[in-house]
């Protein structure tokens, strides 16, 4: 199952595409229903960059999920947009697509859209809702972040 959503961000493109690219973001904006503990390699690297990354996700920071490989396989910059894609899967989901796309609007706003291809077997249905619940939460937590300039990702605060 396919999920698209999309927000406007009050910030320019390039600053989004910092940001997206830091682990600590995703410590953020999946705070505080998904926790992601790091497995291999045990700490995560302070830029994403084209590899495999284990983590034990944790809803609200307590209930196991199993683990999940994070696969980053394209960090893109074109001249209209910029793209990371984490074609990712776990123990409990098969796959776990996920491509971010951060498009300028103007000098000082940009889209930000989350598309996650998911597949869990019968499960399935319940993980794609709650996959758009949980990416309708990052992005407000998005819109969170650039109100508060970044601050959380300055000070390494997740919540």
């Amino acid at each position: 199952m396919r999920i698209k959503l999309s927000t406007i961000l009050n910030v320019p493109a390039g600053r989004a595409w910092i940001a997206v690219r830091q682990p600590r973001l995703l410590d953020f904006v999946a705070s505080p229903i998904q926790v992601f503990e790091p497995v291999d390699p045990p700490v995560l690297p302070d830029t994403w960059s084209d590899g495999r990354y284990l983590v034990r996700p944790r809803m609200f920071g307590l209930l196991p999920m199993g683990t999940q490989w994070i696969v980053i396989s394209a960090l893109d910059r074109g001249p209209a947009k910029y793209r990371l894609r984490d074609n990712g899967h776990g123990s409990l989901v098969r796959r776990w697509d996920h491509v971010i796309t951060i498009e300028p609007i103007d000098a000082q706003r940009c889209r930000y859209t989350d598309e996650v291809e998911v597949s869990a077997g019968v499960l399935t249905p319940f993980v794609a809702g709650f996959a758009h619940m949980f990416y309708r939460h990052r992005q407000r937590r998005w819109r969170q972040l650039v109100a508060s300039d970044f601050a959380p990702l300055s000070s390494g605060a997740a919540a």
